[in-house]
């Protein structure tokens, strides 16, 4: 009879993985496939989630595998199964920068063997081949191991050969879990499947995920409008700050500015002799992004500035704006960083009908863009050496996408305590990309979010959406661009829910001040956002001491949030059904905490009330059980009772409750963050 011929394997089966069966899906966190980096902070314990099994009925083993950007070695930690071939594992991000991590898994023979031997074992089947099969698995990932790992793995074979497979202690060994341990560590490389990427993870400090932030004009830091304050007495506004409970000061731009098409008060066309002019006209004959406005002092005086600030507890945060004015020594040493008209001149910034002949942007397609991106990479660096850290970056989507990425990464490499704040009002997917690309926290439309069902869908978005894991918003109820209409209308009490919302609603926040916390609310005209008498365009003289100022509020508030962990963070705030459209309520939680709901009439003229309903087993209550709730803004104390709450607020009292409740029992899609 004639030996049948094997099949010869066809060229394409070469180099093809027919071994690694193991499948991996669905891995989280991942932006973008990988493309962009999610973003923690230092100390987080980073949660990795994915769908991993195989084909049939073997068990499969799964490797977390991690390191920092500085490392070589990766780090490795066993996953765990959850259900329907969900697995979890997880790693601390102890150090701040880059890190890297992917997965591998495998079909894994000893664990399928121990399965198999204990359903032949419940069912009375004679068990001595199957011992011989365990034993020759231990032999051959006894091959793989080291020495040691290696005489260990013989002598269990060795014993499930000796011992007679009816025996308790064979079993006994079958099961020891410091054995499974230990042929895990050795799986046969060819049918070990690793994830085809490795994915990027951004961890900053604290301050980029929870930070408050105060910005104020050191010009305006004076007793007299007509004349421009310095550093030295804008010091004197750093303890104001501070006694409101403020982490971050922000400056807008401290350099010199220029005088040609230089606006007048409330953006006049023209200025007349003795008007300041705006400071993101940035440059004149004393110089541009690298120089300090002389009268505002010197470098010196600012590294002053900062020194106190930080002694205070607090930051400063420089406001980094990419343009020029006519007057910079860019726009006469580097025209080719600029558009030039056919007739020779530069093109000044419009975005029709407004025209902005006080400033030129820079033209990111020029030819000699290499230079022009290494130049203003410099600026970051030039700022860093006087010791700042955090930068709120004006307009930065009108600028290139591609110089972003470089830039932030750039510096980042070499300084990654740096936060990076997107001043980007525009389209979402802009909005979005810019914090794919690297800026740390992100400018938001809070501002325009003002009835009960706009807060809750955009504030779900912001914590519950894919985007959390890149995009972390930092909220301003006003900026010295935008007042808007409920700011406008609703006078003192507006400022208050709208102080309350951005508070609690979010990690970050911020205020223009002290228009914010003296409720200026006049616009420059009918129908304009714009303040009237802008310190963008003039010095103002601010009444500190009014009584109708906000500033005790403001520092009641900050000092609950740094006394509740519950409020240091986004991604567990869930809203709660109170029978009232001007009433709104939420609540966030924080492991071993107690948790903070929230309560806020969004009617700044009538007191209204309303049935709140909790969901009691969230937070460990039972339904005829009475708890106590603490106000934290009032003092005041209440017992309830039941899911179902009475609360009444008024605008010309109290508009909001900050209620303390006992610590929370934690859903799995709260802590950890994957579902």
């Amino acid at each position: 009879m004639a030996t049948r011929k094997t099949t010869k394997p066809p060229k394409s089966l070469a180099g093809w993985p027919g071994r690694q069966r193991a499948i991996i899906e669905g891995v989280l966190p991942q932006v973008d496939g990988g493309r962009f980096a999610a973003k923690r902070v230092q100390g987080d314990e980073v949660e990795v989630r994915a769908d991993i099994f195989t084909d049939g009925h073997d068990r499969v083993s799964a490797d977390l595998l991690y390191r920092h950007v500085d490392e070589r070695k990766w780090q490795r930690t066993p996953m765990t199964a959850l259900v329907n071939d969900r697995w979890r594992g997880s790693f601390t991000v102890d150090k701040l920068g880059r890190y890297y991590y992917t997965l591998e898994a495998w079909v894994d023979h000893f664990e399928t063997w121990r399965q198999d031997l204990t359903k032949r074992r419940a069912a009375g089947q004679e068990l001595g081949v199957q011992y011989q099969f365990g034993a020759r698995i231990l032999r051959e990932a006894a091959e793989r191991a080291t020495k040691a790992d290696a005489k260990r793995l013989e002598a269990w074979a060795s014993k499930f050969e000796r011992l007679p497979p009816e025996s308790e202690e064979a079993y006994a060994l079958a099961e020891d879990l410091a054995l499974a341990a230990l042929v895990r560590r050795y799986p046969d490389p060819e049918t070990v499947k690793r994830l085809n990427r490795e994915l990027p993870l951004v961890v900053d400090r604290e301050r980029a995920r929870f930070s408050a932030w105060y910005e104020f004009f050191p010009r305006s830091v004076t007793d007299d409008p007509a004349r421009h304050a310095s550093f030295k007495d804008a010091e004197q506004r750093l303890e104001y700050a501070a006694e409101m409970g403020f982490d971050v000061v922000y400056l807008p731009p401290i350099h010199p500015i220029g005088t040609t098409f230089r606006k007048g008060k409330n953006n006049a066309v023209e200025a007349e002799p003795g008007d300041v002019g705006s400071p993101w006209a940035i440059g004149a004959d004393r110089g541009g992004h690298k120089a300090v406005h002389p009268e505002l002092g010197t470098l010196e005086d600012f590294r002053r500035f900062r020194e106190r600030a930080e002694a205070l507890g607090m930051e400063v945060a420089l406001d980094i704006a990419f343009q020029v004015s006519p007057d910079h020594p860019y726009a006469k040493t580097h025209k080719s960083w600029f558009l030039v008209r056919p007739d020779g001149t530069i093109q000044y910034a419009e975005n029709p009908p407004k025209k902005y002949q006080d400033i030129y942007p820079f033209y990111f397609d020029t030819e000699d863009w290499q230079s022009l991106w290494a130049e203003l990479e410099s600026v970051f660096e030039f700022w860093v050496e006087q010791g700042v850290k955090i930068f709120r970056v004006d307009n930065p989507h009108t600028k290139s996408f591609r110089f972003w990425e470089w830039c932030i990464t750039e510096l980042k490499r070499k300084h990654p305590e740096l936060i990076f704040l997107s001043e980007a009002f525009t389209r979402p997917k802009v909005m979005h990309r810019l914090a794919k690309l690297g800026f740390s926290q992100s400018y938001t439309y809070y501002t325009w979010r003002n009835t009960k069902q706009e807060l809750i869908e955009y504030f779900t978005e912001l914590s519950q959406g894919a985007g959390r894991e890149y995009f972390r918003p930092n909220v301003w109820p006003n900026t010295p661009d935008i007042l808007n209409d409920y700011l406008q209308v609703g006078g003192r009490p507006a400022f208050v829910v709208r102080l309350i919302l951005a508070a609690t609603l979010a990690a970050n926040y911020g205020i223009y001040g002290p228009a914010f916390e003296l409720s200026e609310n006049t616009p420059r005209e009918p129908g304009s956002e714009e303040y009237r008498d802008s310190e963008k365009y003039q010095v103002r003289a601010w009444d500190l001491a009014r009584p109708d100022s906000l500033r005790d509020l403001i520092a009641r508030v900050n000092r609950i949030r740094r006394e509740q962990p519950a409020l240091q963070q986004d991604w567990s705030l869930e809203f709660h059904s109170i029978d009232n459209e001007a009433l709104i309520a939420y609540s966030k939680s924080a492991p071993g905490a107690d948790s903070i709901l929230v309560v806020v009439n969004l009617d700044v003229n009538y007191a209204q009330s309303g049935w709140l309903t909790l969901p009691l087993a969230d937070f460990g209550l039972t339904a005829d059980e009475p708890f106590h709730v603490e106000d934290l803004l009032s003092g005041a104390r209440y017992i309830w009772q039941g899911p179902s709450n009475f609360v009444k607020l008024d605008p010309h009292g109290q508009s909001a409750h900050i209620l303390r409740l006992r610590r929370r029992v934690h859903r799995e899609q709260d802590f950890p963050y994957y579902a």
